[in-house]
């Protein structure tokens, strides 16, 4: 007999069945997996982003000119100052303040920096000293990060959750199936099969359902994840709209699926075996 020619196959309940489950669980892990990649592309992006921002706040007036000294000394490192007027301080405090109340007279002087490489920032701190209080964009957004890494463990969480599913599903209809076809099998080795040329016929079927189902389950993920993205960036908010996938994410995505048809195959055999050993 030869190895890769069928003898038995499904019957074509059982090949829909088995595909609508193993595309809507590849649908589910291509999406999982997505969205953590696009997280972890934010969150790096992001700390890329800001790491080269800081503001620098003057309590003491009188510490003024010699903090704008420094930034003249420093020309060559500084890309960009802003100060940031009273008014526009009152118009971001504004939510915070009831009953009209004036706080021009306690709010600081206040300066967005932004230096060409991010080592800059530590050198302007030990210059400014104690004259004024430096603060990093990227040490004040550092919760958002933290945040950012949480939903990245949690999607990796709920991915591992269903690639488990994914092998459970497989076990169980590798299983059923081999049950379904016990007469065959049963006439197989009466013919002279062996227990790997049988295995071999329940991989090359699995092999095949598994590939068209993670097809169809990738293809509909695809517009899905850059609906997700496509909305996010539209939010401008934050973290939100640094979302992204590079090419090696999507690369990275198609990997997964090729690694479910495998891990279909892997789990196939394992249970044909298993199941062929208790005869």
């Amino acid at each position: 007999m030869k190895q890769n020619k069928l003898v038995f196959s499904l019957v074509r309940e059982q090949s829909i069945f088995m595909t609508i489950v193993i595309s809507i669980l590849t649908f589910l892990s291509v999406l999982a997996f997505g969205i953590a990649l696009s997280i972890s592309n934010g969150v790096i992006q992001w700390n890329t982003q800001w790491d080269r921002y800081a503001t620098v706040q003057i309590m003491n007036l009188d510490n003024t000119s010699a903090i704008k000294k420094i930034f003249n000394n420093n020309n060559d490192k500084i890309e960009s100052i802003n100060e940031i007027s009273k008014s526009e301080m009152e118009r971001m405090m504004q939510p915070w303040i009831s009953g009209g109340a004036k706080i021009t007279n306690y709010l600081p002087q206040m300066f967005e920096i932004r230096v060409k490489n991010a080592t800059d920032i530590t050198s302007l701190k030990e210059q400014i000293g104690t004259k004024a209080k430096v603060l990093t964009h990227a040490s004040a957004l550092n919760p958002s990060v933290a945040a950012g890494w949480k939903l990245v463990s949690i999607t990796c969480f709920v991915l591992l959750i269903i690639l488990a599913s994914i092998g459970v599903c497989i076990s169980y209809i590798s299983r059923n199936i081999a049950m379904l076809h016990k007469h065959e099998l049963e006439i197989l080795n009466q013919v002279g099969a062996t227990d790997s040329f049988i295995t071999k016929q329940m991989q090359i079927i699995i092999a095949r359902i598994s590939s068209l189902a993670c097809l169809i389950g990738f293809i509909i993920a695809i517009p899905v994840l850059l609906l997700i993205l496509s909305t996010a960036h539209s939010a401008r908010i934050g973290l939100l709209a640094t979302l992204n996938l590079s090419a090696g994410s999507w690369l990275a995505l198609f990997i997964l699926a090729v690694v479910i048809v495998i891990f279909a195959v892997y789990i196939t055999k394992k249970t044909t075996l298993r199941i062929l050993s208790e005869k």
